[in-house]
Order: structure tokens, then C-alpha cells, then sequence
């Protein structure tokens, strides 16, 4: 009777959805057709059914965001052979257009800006930002998110904000795995705010660049009087500034309540260098930080007189003035100590704190010194087995010098059934054949150790030195700093700019080709590539037009304020479901004429158009969005809770501060 029960409750559960579903769709579907009753062609009620349709894909989420987009790209696809029963002349989208997407600027720009960004990442320079970041910052969301959001929206005032976004992922991965943070927990902020940035300045983002322009052609046809003149470079930077500012004190403030939590292929899996041990042999030893004081009795005795006693290794030191001191040749058992050194030990707790406690050390909450060497990306806890044939067999740890000979700080030896640790004389201990050694190394010394035939490393999942080339940094700085200069000072199409960097990387062997292919997220590619042709059929049917006549028609009559923020929440919404040039350009000429004929000023209602087609937090049609959805596992529904608050504080303070600025 219980399983039965069980049963029920499951399919009951597997219902719910189904009826979500179900109600959600037939809701869709009845607004469609009341639309269709009211527009004025039937071309533009085909493509709004269509448009209803990309939107409750999803918001709903019934198949993934880029399968729904890919979906939606084939459906208008097929207008063409159906286009006879559908009542119209021609397809929705010429198929000779249908998939221009994926050769369009947009998709190319981000292509190229994904293998650039993992070219930097390879030659270690994001990991050292990182570093500093979190040097700086600490690791609380509270005190990283707002160094991480101003940097990028710094960058992303005077470059376009995927480029950025996408050059901080890596740099943001690297945080996320040192902190312990989730992705998920620092990209959207960053993302946001990279989208914020565009803001800050005239060539920040594609609207805002091209917006002198649509308002010299505007003037060509208004009367001398009521000609408009051309922003200036940073005109714009007291609003951008606002919502830069807003959109930091947004996620710190709220962050916890927003953000979501969650856990994917690119997030902080194995961040704990310590977590395998304590699972697998039930000890809690973590490391830490410890600074030697002046007064210390621990200065002037060496290592050896103090770790076995108290139970603590010491992994890595650090003397002022000198280079830290970790992996092989670096540290022995005859190692002085002396005042201002800087300890990282690897300890249970309680030990660690009698340790501190009898020496009258100073115990740091976080990592500062050895955060980049101590990292989960640089070092970790491993397993070897001693191998029979070994000629380690009968020597001990302290007979090799195992630490400065191998690079390796043994803090546990497991033996017949049995784990001994630190305090119990395990360095002393003669080898046997099959003895299991976990030990704390660097990872790179762990990968030499692998084609030594003295051990049989145990532990493979860990990331090699092999894959990082430190030594490529200058070719690609180098080509970076080619494709910024052609970004910012010549009038080169983006995606070429990009693309020359990127393609500078790969011929200098920055990347190999397999690896820059791996770079690229081919579900973001698909989903904006997808989602164009969408926005072509809305502009070119005249739906964009018509939904614009519609919302104006209602705040005809109404204060300047609230027509100029009407205006805002048209271009807000046609960002979403189509390029933010394409609202810029159908929109602009509308608000002058609208301006006009208000009595408002028709250069500030354009700037309006201009800045609110940055407003674009709700789904993840933005390619900013798009390119961080994957990595942080963020869903459609994170960004509407997340989005949506910020959509409606962008809103408010774009608003206010036009007001009082302009």
C-alpha cells in the first residue's frame, strides 16, 4: 500500500509540470489568437504567434534555450513551403537569409572573443588577475563581486561588453575556484554589469555608437530650428556611472536573495584541496596561513624540531624579500625559522590551533601569501603506491628528503588496513611494496612523479602544468593588444579585429586549434545565430513598427516624463527579442517625431532609445547573457528573478538621472 502511495505521488509530481505546461500553452495560445484578430496584415500576426511562441519556449523552459531558438529558426524556415496555407505571398524570412546568423558580426565577434580569452588564459595571465582580485578582495562575495563588476564595466565603457564579459570568464573561473565561491554566485553579476558598462560611453555599445548618426539623418529632415546636435564622447557618462554604481549595490545587497547557487561543469568542483582526504580517511586537516611574530619561541629552531611534535607539515614558506618557497627543492626538514615567516601548514584544526597558540603565532582568516601556489588549480592532495621493484622499498621519507627531493609533504601512510598520520612517525617508517602515501604536492610535481617508475600515481583528475605556457605571453598580449587597438581607433568591422587576435594566438601556438575549438561555446553560438532571423521577420514584416504605434497611441496624451519613459520600456522590450542596432534604428526616428510633437526635447528622447536598448536582463538573449549561461548552469528562470529587479531599477535610475542631467 505504501509503495502504491509512493507511486501516486510520484506521478502526481510528474503531472504538476504537465499541467504547467499544458494551462501555460492554451494561455499562449488564446493571446495569440486575439492578436491575430487586431493586427493589420496577417504577416505580422504570423510572427507575432511566433514571437508568443519563442517566449513561452522560454520562459517555460520545455527544451533548452538554444534547441527552442534553433526550433524557431526552422519554423520560419518552413514559411516558405507553407507560406500558401498560411495566407501569405512569401515565407516569413527569405531562406537565402535564414542562416546569416551564424556568419553575422554579432556571432563572429563572440567566436573570436572566446578563443582569445583562452588564449590569455593559457599563458597563465588570467590566473594571475585572479590572484590579485582575490589578494585584494578576499573571498566574500560581498568584497569580490564589487572588484570584479568594476573592472569589467570600467573595460566594457570603451569596448564592447561581451568582449570583456568573455575575456573575465576565465578570470572569474579562476576566482571561483580558489574562493570556494560558485560561478554561478560571481558571473551574472559581472555579466550585468559588462552590459552596464556599454553605457558609460558613446562608443560603449552598437547603439550608442551609431546614434550621431540616425540623428544627423533625422535633422536632414526637420526645419533649422529644431535640429539636434551630436553627443559628445562621455555626455552620456554621468547615467552610465548611476547604473553602474545601482547594479553593484544591486548584487551586493540582494546578491544573496537573487543569485542562484548552482553547480555545473564549470563550477567549483574540487575547490577543497583537503576534501578528498577528509572523505576518504575521515580527518579534517585543511590548510592555512600562519605568520611567525617577533617574540616567537619558534625562531631559530627548524622544521624538524616542531612538526612531528605538533602534529603539522609545512608546505610552503615565505620570508620577506624572497620568493615563496613550495614544491621540490624548495623546502627540508632542515629549513630555519625565523621571525616574519610566512607558513602555509597543512593540519587538523585543534592542532593547529595549540600549535599557534604555544608559539604565540598569528593564524590569517584567509590565504593571501600562497593563494595562487596553494590553489586547487596548483596543488592538492594525491595518492601514490609504492610499487614492488621501487627502490624506495626500505628507505624512508627522511632517509630521500622526500619533500625537497620529490616535492611531495607526506601527511598520511596507510598500511595494511591501517592509516597513520603526521605525530606518528610515518617519515621514519621503512617503505614496503603496495604502502599507499597521500601526500600534499604541486600539481606539476605530481605529473613528473607520473613517469617515475619509483611510484604508481593514483590520482589522475588534476590539472597539469602541461596545459598552461607561461612562455606564450608574449605573442599573445601581443596579438591582443592588436585586436584592442583596432577595436577602439579604426573603423574595421569587430569581428575582424577579434578574429585577427585570435587567429594571431592559434598561428603563434598560443592554442592549438582542437583547443580553440574547445573554447567556444557552441550553445551560445547557436542560440543567437538562431534568434536573428527572429528579429529580421519582426523588423521587416512591420511588427516592430506596429507594436511601437500601438504603446505610443496609449501615452499620447501623457506628461513628457511618462511618454519618454514609455519610450524606454518599448526599446527595453524590443531588445529582447531583437538586436539592439535594429530597436535603435526603428525606434530612434519614432521618439524625435514623438518628441516633437510633445514639446520635448527630440536629442534626449533619441538618447533615451539609444541607452534603454542596454536594458537587457530578463532572458538570455543577449549575447553577454548567452555567454554566460552555460558555465555558471544559470536557467532562464535565474535571470527573469535576477533580471527582472534589475530591469526595473535600470529603468528608474535611467530616468532619474536623464531628468536631472539633461
Amino acid at each position: 500500500m505504501i509503495a502504491l502511495a509512493d507511486e501516486e505521488k510520484t506521478q502526481s509530481k510528474k503531472q504538476i509540470p504537465s499541467m504547467k505546461y499544458l494551462i501555460s500553452a492554451a494561455i499562449f495560445a488564446l493571446v495569440a489568437a486575439y492578436l491575430a484578430t487586431i493586427v493589420p496584415t496577417i504577416e505580422i500576426a504570423w510572427v507575432t504567434s511566433i514571437l508568443l511562441l519563442t517566449i513561452y519556449l522560454f520562459a517555460f523552459e520545455v527544451v533548452g534555450v538554444d534547441v527552442a531558438a534553433a526550433t524557431v529558426m526552422v519554423l520560419l524556415g518552413l514559411t516558405s513551403l507553407l507560406a500558401p496555407l498560411m495566407g501569405i505571398e512569401t515565407g516569413l524570412v527569405d531562406n537565402k537569409h535564414l542562416f546569416d546568423g551564424f556568419s553575422s558580426n554579432a556571432v563572429m565577434s563572440i567566436i573570436a572573443v572566446m578563443i582569445i580569452g583562452a588564449g590569455l588564459d593559457k599563458t597563465g595571465i588570467m590566473s594571475k588577475v585572479a590572484a590579485f582580485i582575490l589578494k585584494v578582495g578576499g573571498t566574500t562575495e560581498t568584497r569580490i563581486i564589487p572588484i570584479i563588476s568594476a573592472t569589467v564595466g570600467f573595460i566594457s565603457s570603451f569596448m564592447q561588453n561581451v568582449g570583456a564579459a568573455a575575456l573575465f570568464l576565465p578570470v572569474v573561473s579562476r576566482i571561483s575556484a580558489r574562493s570556494g565561491l560558485p560561478m554561478s554566485r560571481l558571473l551574472m553579476p559581472m555579466g550585468f554589469t559588462a552590459i552596464l558598462g556599454g553605457t558609460m560611453t558613446m562608443v560603449g555599445s552598437s547603439p550608442l555608437i551609431l546614434l550621431n548618426d540616425l540623428i544627423l539623418t533625422s535633422n536632414q529632415a526637420l526645419p533649422e530650428a529644431q535640429q539636434m546636435e551630436t553627443w559628445g564622447l562621455f555626455s552620456v557618462t554621468p547615467v552610465g556611472a548611476a547604473l553602474i554604481v545601482t547594479g553593484i549595490l544591486y548584487f551586493v545587497i540582494a546578491g544573496r536573495f537573487v543569485l542562484p547557487a548552482t553547480t555545473s561543469e564549470s563550477s567549483t568542483k574540487g575547490s577543497d584541496p583537503m576534501g578528498y582526504f577528509h572523505d576518504v580517511y575521515g580527518v579534517d586537516y585543511a590548510i592555512h596561513e600562519v605568520v611567525i611574530t617577533d617574540g616567537s619561541e619558534l625562531v631559530g629552531k627548524r622544521l624538524d624540531d616542531v612538526e612531528s611534535t605538533h602534529r603539522i607539515r609545512v608546505i610552503a614558506t615565505k620570508l620577506s624579500g624572497e620568493a615563496n618557497r613550495v614544491g621540490p627543492g624548495a623546502l627540508a626538514r632542515d629549513t630555519d625559522l625565523a621571525a616574519g615567516m610566512v607558513l602555509g601548514v597543512v593540519a587538523d584544526p585543534e592542532k593547529l590551533e595549540q600549535f599557534v597558540e604555544i608559539y604565540n603565532l598569528k593564524k590569517r582568516d584567509v590565504m593571501r601569501t600562497f593563494m595562487d601556489d596553494l590553489s586547487a588549480l596548483k596543488s592538492g592532495v594525491a595518492e601514490l603506491v609504492i610499487p614492488p621493484g621501487s627502490k624506495l622499498i626500505g628507505k624512508s621519507a627522511r632517509d630521500v628528503w622526500m619533500r625537497k627531493t620529490y616535492g611531495i609533504a607526506m601527511i598520511g601512510l596507510h598500511r595494511d588496513g591501517e592509516t597513520m598520520r603526521e605525530g606518528d612517525d610515518i617519515r621514519n617508517l621503512p617503505l614496503k611494496a603496495g604502502d599507499t602515501l597521500v601526500v600534499h604536492t604541486p600539481w606539476n610535481a605530481l605529473e613528473r612523479l607520473e613517469k617515475d617508475k619509483d611510484f604508481v600515481v593514483v590520482t589522475t583528475e588534476y590539472p597539469r602544468e602541461e596545459e598552461m605556457r607561461p612562455h606564450k605571453i608574449l605573442p599573445a598580449v601581443i596579438f591582443f593588444g592588436i585586436a584592442l587597438y583596432m577595436v577602439l581607433f579604426t573603423d574595421i568591422r569587430l569581428s575582424v579585429a577579434l578574429l585577427t587576435g585570435a587567429m594571431g594566438m592559434i598561428l603563434t601556438q598560443v592554442l592549438t586549434i582542437e583547443e580553440a575549438y574547445e573554447a567556444v561555446s557552441w550553445k551560445t553560438v547557436f542560440l543567437l545565430a538562431s534568434l536573428i532571423p527572429l528579429g529580421l521577420a519582426v523588423e521587416t514584416t512591420g511588427t516592430a513598427k506596429w507594436i511601437a504605434e500601438q504603446v505610443l497611441v496609449v501615452v499620447g496624451d501623457q506628461p513628457i516624463w511618462v511618454i519618454q519613459s514609455a519610450i524606454a520600456v518599448l526599446a527595453t522590450f524590443f531588445t529582447l527579442v531583437m538586436s539592439n542596432v535594429g530597436a535603435t534604428v526603428l525606434l530612434v526616428p519614432l521618439a524625435v517625431n514623438i518628441a516633437i510633437g510633445a514639446g520635448a526635447n527630440p536629442a534626449v528622447f533619441a538618447l533615451t532609445v539609444a541607452i534603454a536598448t542596454s536594458n537587457s536582463f530578463l532572458i538570455p538573449t543577449h549575447q553577454v547573457n548567452a555567454l554566460i549561461m552555460g558555465p555558471a548552469g544559470y536557467r532562464v528562470a535565474d535571470f527573469l528573478k535576477a533580471g527582472g529587479i534589475m530591469t526595473i531599477l535600470f529603468l528608474v535610475v535611467m530616468m532619474v538621472m536623464m531628468n536631472l542631467v539633461f
